[in-house]
């Protein structure tokens, strides 16, 4: 085995992975409940960025049925964020190929 050539290698990827994550925080999911009475969107950070909600949701009298809403919608953009990002960064290390070594997403 290389050692120069395995240290390249490892530069190169831990270059794609740092491109991918800044790609990544530029990117959006979306995930609507409901049949779109609570809408979340989510960057590829996990930071929510918009949370929108039907104003005919709002009940005062159920505040409990609006708040499992909004939690459905936000796990919901997170769940959606962690493929986006398995997907993404299985792809910058895919190049990486090490006898013996098997890496998430490869």
């Amino acid at each position: 085995m290389d050692i120069q050539k395995l240290l390249k290698q490892a530069q190169q990827m831990q270059a794609k992975m740092q491109q991918t994550q800044a790609e990544l925080a530029g990117k959006t999911v979306t995930a609507e409940v409901a049949g779109g009475q609570v809408t979340a969107v989510m960057n590829g950070k996990h930071e929510l960025v918009s949370l929108r909600i039907n104003p005919a949701t709002v009940d005062p009298d159920d505040v409990e049925f609006l708040q499992d809403l909004i939690l459905a919608a936000v796990n919901e953009a997170g769940r959606q964020v962690d493929a986006l990002i398995e997907a993404e960064m299985g792809g910058a290390m895919g190049g990486m190929n090490i006898p013996g070594l098997k890496l998430p997403g490869m």
